[in-house]
């Protein structure tokens, strides 16, 4: 849910940026795996471009999720939703810096996308992430189901 949220938040946000393109983004996405190839040619929609960056995203969507759920497993299933929001904004924030300082180490053209559109779609990802965690905690916890807590 949070890959989704993120991803459409990119394209919207992409066209509040003067020149921005809603294909930028996942230009970049696409451009871990096909390589810095795909960002010379226009920001417009090409199926094969969408269909990788999709690839791409949903995979590193899913195992931050994972991770972030490791993370809020330390975290009691009564704990507030507020102080979940908060872990997840933080987490947010953190894979944004490793995505744009840490990883143009092996892909430089990241450093261009650093701008407040990644900054935001990465704090919401977190968000959204911690607080579905904690409304799937919460209904186990209701159910008597060890949920994500047992799985881990």
């Amino acid at each position: 849910m949070a890959g989704v949220v993120f991803l459409v938040l990119e394209l919207v946000l992409a066209t509040l940026i003067p020149g921005g393109s809603p294909w930028a983004s996942p230009r970049m996405i696409a451009s871990i795996l096909l390589g810095r190839g795909v960002l010379h040619a226009p920001a417009t929609f090409e199926a094969g471009i969408m269909v990788a960056a999709l690839v791409v995203h949903f995979v590193l969507a899913i195992v931050f999720a994972l991770i972030l759920s490791l993370i809020m497993v330390r975290f009691s299933f009564d704990s507030s939703t507020a102080m979940a929001s908060l872990v997840g904004a933080v987490f947010g924030l953190a894979m944004y810096l490793l995505n744009f300082y840490g990883m143009t180490r092996f892909f430089p053209w990241f450093a261009e996308a650093r701008n407040w559109v990644n900054v935001v779609s990465h704090l919401v990802f977190g968000v959204v992430v911690a607080d579905t965690y904690m409304r799937l905690e919460r209904k186990d916890a209701h159910s008597g189901d060890a949920g994500f807590t047992g799985a881990f």
